[in-house]
């Protein structure tokens, strides 16, 4: 069973402060090992990538096999059936036009002074995304974050995705043929992260790498940020819901469990103002753990993680949600947009009990690539301005040198930044003896 709070009660605050510095993430110190990953596929390149696939994944690969042949990803395809197939498509589309609409527009204008100035948008040239493989193999994922790049513009995607002992879901590579995505290898880990970073002869790097994966793929891009862009480091998986007496409490306990079968280190939370429901809804979760196919990991999850926390009202309820800022907040109360507009801190806020935080997952539209771990606090999911950069643009007119430049002069001796300053002198002495 989770832990049950009430606000309350004495002592609830420091039980809340417990639950809010909770270590959730099986996270080994794997740092010594990641280095050594790293410099092997630095120094070694195709060859280290086969030597590690073999031995953390027990499969056989040669530098001409690790990436899959067109015939192989047709073959894959060809194996999908048509319910599954049409599934990703509806998704695929639903995903694009939502992302669509977060392209930015550039602008330029004259100011006051006569200088033209403004900025301009433009994709990352290549991105890498990291596929889990094995038993984490998820073809969401890859439309999720080859979508938004493509939409972006980026010309080459690259995707890496591990096949533990050879076996591959053909639904990631039908996803990536969807999404446009071509360039797939059957490498992960660490060693897929130092590729995509350095490069070898067979994977050329990338500008930027994004997605999911465990603690060896966390530690590597946090290794590796710098030399490329990264998305974020993702955490395990959490969810929130607010609810009041007037929801099914079954539906709010498979939304819980959702969560927690991603893994034993997934959190599943439920603030409500009513303690009966608060009951029911914990026993409903009891009673469909019985029957889930993941009952174990969701089960460890709910035990060790969960909490249901009983609130003065939906007020305090949405000030506790802010503290814990979570990856997914589900609003299941009869004013979902009321309460929304209190929030400030959640990755993805689902409003109202009809829409389900696993809608999200798959075909809601928004990116399910969101910030764990209380980041979504000072960050967000992922989207289209993950794959772009902004330009900026300044164009000076001899009248706009002379308006602004002398303030820039004295500013660079008050800097102490001597050629700084006479460049700017340079071109105003120019105009003074001009005239």
């Amino acid at each position: 069973m989770p832990q049950f709070l009430s606000s309350a009660e004495p002592g609830f605050e420091a039980a809340f402060a417990r639950l809010l510095e909770m270590k959730r993430a099986d996270a080994p110190d794997v740092g010594a090992a990641v280095d050594a990953i790293i410099a092997a596929v630095r120094a070694r390149g195709d060859a280290a990538l086969v030597e590690l696939t073999a031995r953390f994944d027990r499969f056989d690969l040669s530098p001409a096999t690790l990436a899959f042949a067109p015939a192989e990803i047709d073959a894959a395809c060809a194996a999908v059936g048509a319910e599954d197939r049409a599934a990703l498509e509806l998704a695929a589309g639903r995903i694009r036009a939502f992302h669509e609409r977060q392209m930015p527009e550039g602008a330029l204008w004259v100011d006051d002074a006569g200088a033209t100035l403004g900025w301009r948008w433009g994709p990352v040239a290549s991105a890498g995304l990291y596929v889990p493989g094995g038993q984490a193999s998820y073809p969401s994922s890859v439309l999720m974050n080859a979508i938004p790049a493509r939409v972006a513009g980026v010309e080459r995607l690259v995707i890496c995705c591990p096949t533990p002992d050879g076996v591959v879901n053909p639904l990631v590579l039908l996803a990536a043929r969807i999404a446009g995505v071509t360039e797939i290898y059957r490498v992960g880990g660490a060693q897929a992260i130092a590729a995509l970073a350095y490069g070898t002869a067979t994977i050329p790097p990338v500008d930027k790498i994004t997605g999911p994966g465990n603690a060896w793929v966390a530690a590597a891009k946090a290794r590796v940020f710098g030399r490329v862009g990264i998305d974020m480091i993702a955490g395990p998986s959490e969810i929130v819901v607010i609810a009041d007496a007037d929801n099914d409490p079954d539906w709010i306990a498979l939304d819980l469990l959702s969560q927690a079968e991603h893994d034993e280190g997934a959190q599943a939370i439920l603030l409500t103002p009513d303690g009966r429901f608060a009951r029911r809804v914990a026993e409903a979760a009891a009673a469909r753990l019985t029957s889930l196919d993941r009952r174990a990991i969701a089960g460890r999850s709910w035990a060790d993680h969960g909490a249901v926390i009983v609130t003065r009202d939906l007020e305090e309820a949405a000030a506790l949600s802010d503290r814990l800022a979570p990856e997914h907040l589900e609003l299941c109360v009869a004013d979902p947009e009321g309460l929304a507009a209190r929030i400030r801190h959640a990755g993805a806020i689902f409003l109202g009990a009809w829409t389900p935080e696993a809608i999200g997952d798959y075909v809601g539209g928004p990116n399910h690539v969101l910030p764990t771990a209380r980041s979504a606090r000072f960050s967000s999911g992922l989207g289209v301005m993950d794959f772009l950069k902004r330009t900026t643009l300044a164009r000076m007119t001899p009248g706009a040198l002379e308006a602004v430049g002398p303030a820039a002069v004295r500013l660079a001796a008050s800097e102490g930044l001597q050629a700084h300053g006479l460049s700017v002198r340079a071109r105003l002495d120019r105009l003074d003896g001009g005239a």
